[in-house]
């Protein structure tokens, strides 16, 4: 596997103090939370959430239906306005111009991978996927007993980016489909044009197709802006399908609602034959709060950026103090950092140790794909007191080894 090295961000090492550093540990370690209570007493660093709550106005939009009982199924007037606030928000903010009607709900970005396996790709085609990947990428039913072919990534000038002659290898057999995860997690990676356009060339090369999940797409902190990939060529439009969502950046996961976005007209028109059963497993409750966050939500998340800016500096400055074993390679982009703690010297998987010996819940880099046994996946995604104390704890435990 690459081997990072570690490297301080670009700017200060003391990180910015937010409102949302307030927020206390007992406000947060609650048995419906599912971050904190998977491990009962620990603190949860592992599941892609944030402890910031969300933004006003998509609580207030949450609350005025819930007092108004508008807890039905989705209607195609809260349809409609959900799916051009979407469409202005991409053109807003990626300069992608997509029209509401290609946009369609699902209830997540899982359940749109499913929808392009069954319906959008070749019987039987196997499932390219990137590795380190999003665990259920790896393990989903959606696969449907595809073979799934993991390509592990490669570092080149302090940046995880995609093997791409492991991907055109992959090709070799005939056409596969790509899942391709940009903004990156659990590497942070934001890919540029000119990586997505060599992407493009293999798949259009290898007749095949691509799934682009872009749900981390708003989170860019302070790297390069998002580029869509259907937006990059004529070609990459017509061989992927994509899809996004409002619950990593605006913390409304629960809510169950994402989009599915078809810049083919063939897909868009086969779709029409079937999605009218695809779109009863979204909530309205997810479509108010994601019509709130794409239409007017946007200082928010540009607050919540600096915020993970603040956030991500500061534990990079902490893992230099006292984890100078971790490498990891700055993120450019989302809220959680890839750690490679080989040089530790931990016996059995790292994870459980930190579990065991620190009280600190992470992602076992298992899960994110052959190799990458000595990784583990943490979230910054918290007040810097918390943060600052799931890093004390695991140097504390490694110390009493």
């Amino acid at each position: 596997m690459p081997t990072p090295t570690s490297k301080t961000p670009p700017s200060s090492k003391v990180a910015t103090t937010t409102r949302f550093d307030a927020i206390s540990r007992a406000e947060l370690d609650r048995p419906d939370s599912r971050k904190w209570s998977l491990n009962e007493g620990t603190i949860g660093a592992w599941v892609a959430e944030m402890d910031f709550g969300t933004a006003s106005n998509v609580r207030d939009a949450i609350v005025s239906a819930v007092t108004k009982d508008e807890l039905g199924y989705l209607a195609p007037p809260t349809w409609a306005r959900t799916t051009a606030a979407a469409s202005a928000f991409f053109e807003r903010r990626y300069e992608w111009a997509v029209a509401p009607e290609r946009i369609h709900h699902v209830a997540d970005v899982m359940g749109a991978f499913d929808v392009f396996v069954r319906h959008f790709t070749a019987p039987g085609s196997p499932i390219i996927v990137p590795t380190p990947a999003y665990m259920p990428f790896l393990v989903t039913e959606a696969l449907q007993g595809r073979e799934t072919i993991e390509v592990p990534g490669v570092i080149e000038n302090d940046r995880w980016t995609l093997d791409f002659d492991g991907i055109e290898r992959a090709f070799a057999n005939g056409p596969a489909n790509v899942v391709l995860v940009n903004p990156h997690n659990p590497t942070g990676a934001i890919y540029t044009r000119e990586e997505l356009l060599r992407l493009a060339d293999i798949v259009e090369r290898g007749g095949g197709r691509v799934f682009a999940d872009e749900i981390w797409a708003p989170l860019t902190l302070d790297g390069p802006p998002h580029i869509p990939y259907a937006s990059i060529s004529e070609e990459a439009a017509r061989h992927s399908v994509t899809s996004t969502a409002a619950s990593k950046a605006w913390n409304v996961a629960g809510l169950k609602s994402a989009q599915l976005i078809f810049t083919n007209d063939d897909d868009l028109e086969h779709y029409r034959t079937f999605g009218f059963g695809v779109v009863w497993g979204s909530s309205i409750l997810g479509a108010f709060a994601a019509e709130a966050a794409y239409r007017d939500s946007d200082d928010w998340l540009d607050e919540v950026n600096r915020a993970l800016v603040a956030n991500r500096d500061l534990l990079f400055s902490l893992v230099a103090d006292h984890l100078p074993g971790v490498r990891a390679i700055v993120p450019e982009s989302t809220y959680v950092a890839w750690l490679d703690v080989s040089e530790l010297g931990i016996e059995g998987p790292p994870a459980k140790f930190f579990l065991d010996n620190a009280g600190v819940t992470l992602t076992a880099g298992a899960s994110c794909g052959a190799g990458f046994e000595q990784y583990v996946r943490i979230v910054f995604a918290t007040p810097k007191p918390i943060l600052e104390e799931i890093i004390q704890r695991m140097a504390d435990a490694l110390a009493r080894r």
